[in-house]
């Protein structure tokens, strides 16, 4: 029996268009993402690089583009998050019958730009759903590393067959799957999390 639900956040609740950071800095030189950019990506996301640092970096990369510049494409990723599944999200948690877990793979620049474009007061909204909201640039852990699986089990004392796990990307879902925990790897376009409850 289903007792918990982590949901991801981006192409499960908030829209995004994955490609559009690259698209944007192709003017600027930009080919393919190289190990060191990855390695990059990967610590600011676990929040081992301050925001100023992680500018910095990418600036020597792209000189030519100004700071502003590389915020905007940095957060052009991000689309909008529709008011028919924050409704959902908000009746599920409503009908208190699961314990409601968000674990998402962020960054500093991407969830103050998340605030800006919903609003504060939608913003609240949103994180109010959830018993637990965790960012991985604030616990130093990011998907699929099974560390973060194992540290959203323990420290909320969950057993992982009562867990029900949703994500777009496939490492994230297959990670969890290995802790035992049920998963939904959720086909962007094809399917929304407002199927959830056919699902569990």
């Amino acid at each position: 029996m289903i007792k918990n639900i982590i949901l991801d956040f981006g192409d499960v609740l908030i829209n995004l268009d994955k490609p559009a950071t690259a698209k944007a800095m192709v003017q600027h030189g930009f080919t393919e993402l190289t190990p060191n950019l990855e390695t990059l990506f990967q610590n600011y996301e676990k929040g081992l690089v301050a925001s100023s640092d992680f500018l910095g970096e990418v600036s020597a990369h792209f000189p030519k583009a100004s700071r502003e510049y590389l915020i905007q494409a940095w957060n052009s990723i991000l689309l909008d998050f529709p008011e028919y599944r924050l409704q959902f999200i908000e009746q599920l948690a409503a009908e208190n019958q699961y314990k409601m877990i968000l674990l998402s793979n962020t960054n500093d620049l991407h969830i103050e730009c998340v605030k800006e474009q919903m609003g504060m007061e939608r913003f609240n909204r949103f994180k109010n759903v959830f018993d637990v909201f965790y960012l991985s640039y604030e616990i130093g852990m990011r998907k699929p590393d099974s560390e973060i699986f194992d540290f959203v089990l323990e420290d909320n004392q969950l057993m992982a067959e009562e867990t029900f796990f949703v994500d777009d990307v496939t490492e994230n879902t297959d990670a969890a799957a290995q802790s035992g925990i049920h998963v939904w790897n959720l086909q962007v376009g094809k399917e929304d999390i407002t199927q959830l409850k056919s699902k569990l």
